[in-house]
């Protein structure tokens, strides 16, 4: 059995949920599981706003120390260190399970995932570079970028159950704890660096470079959009799945907030696609959504480097009675 999950707090439910309804529509027997990291019972979500796919709290998988780690995360870096704990849950937990497929919440599956079934027959890794060939210009983001915020694209990866992949999870896991942060000036940036280690450390990891797999800002200088009666193409190739980083519904007009590459007007081929992401998202109570704190965020953590900043910029004298 393949299993696919993704995870968000209750303000992106609009986006799980539109996942989860492509995911329906294209690969039925796949089961979809929302990892919430967050508590309905603290939230009171109506019943009618509940997605019809199956919730699995974070609460309810057993992490310990999570207290803990909720203490050094803001809502960005605890979603994505949770995730190795969620596949060691449905690979425990799961008698039937073969492979497990993260997907971030703001993906839509376009086309059924029987090439990556396939894959994860012979594999057990399967992995996203953020780009296939090199960028020509300096604009935002470019190699510099991902030599900061890593080669592959973590909001995707696909695992099949053998002792390699258990073997590598149990390591994600123990660094995820508490080194996964968005901390640049320390070489890391959430949970992307550490699985640049995954085909030196682990054999069997296949590095898809298909241009239809994880479309996205990241890699739109390599690849053309077209809509045909058969679905959405890329350079000619089904788009099987598009990753729709930074997008706001509310703000129509920006590919992604963290890219200045290209607008709409120089991409008309990205209408359709955007289109149609902005309609499900708004037919997802998007809106709703995102009013709804995390209950696990009670304070932004303030990391040490952001402490020394914090005193350098102050008179000296009170610098020194801090020492």
């Amino acid at each position: 059995m393949t299993l696919a999950f993704t995870l968000c707090s209750i303000n992106y439910l609009a986006q799980a949920r539109t996942l989860g309804d492509s995911l329906k529509r294209t690969n039925p027997h796949i089961r979809f599981v929302i990892g919430l990291v967050d508590r309905l019972d603290t939230a009171n979500v109506p019943v009618d706003k509940l997605p019809e796919f199956e919730l699995l709290e974070l609460h309810r998988i057993g992490i310990d120390g999570l207290d803990e780690m909720c203490e050094h995360y803001n809502i960005t870096e605890l979603n994505t260190a949770v995730k190795p704990y969620f596949f060691k849950y449905f690979f425990g937990k799961v008698p039937q399970v073969k492979n497990v497929i993260y997907f971030d919440p703001d993906i839509i599956v376009y086309q059924p995932l029987a090439e990556l079934e396939a894959l994860l027959e012979k594999n057990d890794f399967v992995l996203t570079p953020h780009l296939a060939t090199p960028i020509e210009d300096q604009l935002t983001p470019n190699e510099l970028h991902h030599l900061n915020t890593g080669v592959y694209n973590l909001g995707f990866i696909a695992l099949h159950k053998s002792p390699e992949a258990l073997d590598f999870v149990k390591w994600w896991e123990e660094k995820l704890f508490d080194e996964c942060k968005i901390d640049l000036c320390n070489g890391l940036f959430v949970d992307q660096h550490w699985v640049n280690f995954a085909p030196v450390f682990w054999n069997n990891v296949h590095v898809e470079k298909h241009p239809g797999w994880n479309a996205a800002y990241w890699n739109l200088h390599e690849r053309t959009f077209t809509e045909e009666e058969k679905g959405h193409f890329v350079n000619g190739q089904p788009v099987v799945f598009f990753h729709y980083s930074g997008y706001d519904p509310a703000k129509p007009s920006v590919i992604s907030k963290y890219q200045n590459r290209f607008t709409f007007e120089q991409r008309p081929d990205l209408n359709p696609l955007f289109d149609y992401y902005r309609d499900e998202l708004l037919r997802n109570h998007n809106a709703y959504y995102r009013q709804f704190p995390c209950y696990y965020i009670k304070s932004e953590p303030l990391y040490k480097y952001q402490r020394i900043r914090a005193l350098l910029k102050k008179p000296f004298e009170k610098w020194l009675a801090r020492l």
